[in-house]
């Protein structure tokens, strides 16, 4: 089952981890499919990108509001007050944290881990 995290800047200018439900209502798009999904969001284009077994990027803020889905492999989400957040297949990961102290991001996996940003539009 895939997971939803939001990393984001709190009123304390550090970043912080929440779990968060997307609004999943009910559609039935143009060609007829159908069933449950998001409202639109603009995006302003998508990446595919690897990390690899060990990488670690030291406290940085998101470049950009954007989604991080990732694909294959693990990584470890860690904020100033020491929590850890461990993002597998499935996960998606939306950081708006574009100010203050910022996250580290830690690939934990053996494998590299697979992954794709959207940013999203301004």
């Amino acid at each position: 089952m895939a997971t939803f995290v939001r990393v984001y800047t709190g009123s304390d200018g550090k970043s912080h981890i929440e779990d968060i439900d997307p609004p999943f209502e009910p559609f039935v798009d143009v060609e007829g499919a159908h069933g449950e999904g998001t409202p639109l969001e603009a995006a302003s284009g998508i990446t595919f990108r690897r990390g690899a077994p060990g990488y670690f990027l030291d406290y940085h803020n998101a470049p950009r509001r954007q989604y991080t889905i990732t694909l294959s492999g693990e990584v470890e989400i860690g904020t100033g007050d020491g929590t850890l957040r461990r993002c597998g297949p499935g996960s998606v990961l939306l950081a708006e944290d574009l100010t203050g102290e910022g996250h580290t991001t830690r690939v934990v996996s053996q494998e590299p881990r697979l992954y794709v940003v959207v940013p999203l539009a301004d």
